[in-house]
């Protein structure tokens, strides 16, 4: 399982959800990446998620755009782990 937060540079809104979600990764004993959506090797990701980060993606998966819910991240992650 892996949880990938889709973020971009000076964005105050990425920063939370990063702080949102930093805590819960260990808990859960997840990896979390960070992608600056801007500096992303593939122009793709800059065209797919820039207009709607913070974006967060488990396992690949979009799970929620410009924020977390950090009560449903933890659902999901629990559900998904059983």
């Amino acid at each position: 399982m892996r949880i990938t937060l889709m973020s971009r540079a000076g964005c105050h809104t990425c920063e939370v959800a990063l702080a949102d979600i930093t805590p819960i990764a260990a808990e859960f004993g997840v990896a979390l990446e960070v992608i600056d959506v801007d500096r992303a090797l593939d122009p793709e990701i800059k065209v797919e998620y820039g207009d709607l980060v913070p974006v967060v993606l488990l396992d690949g998966e979009q799970h929620s755009c410009w924020g977390v819910d950090p009560d449903e991240l933890r659902a999901d992650l629990a559900a998904a782990l059983r």
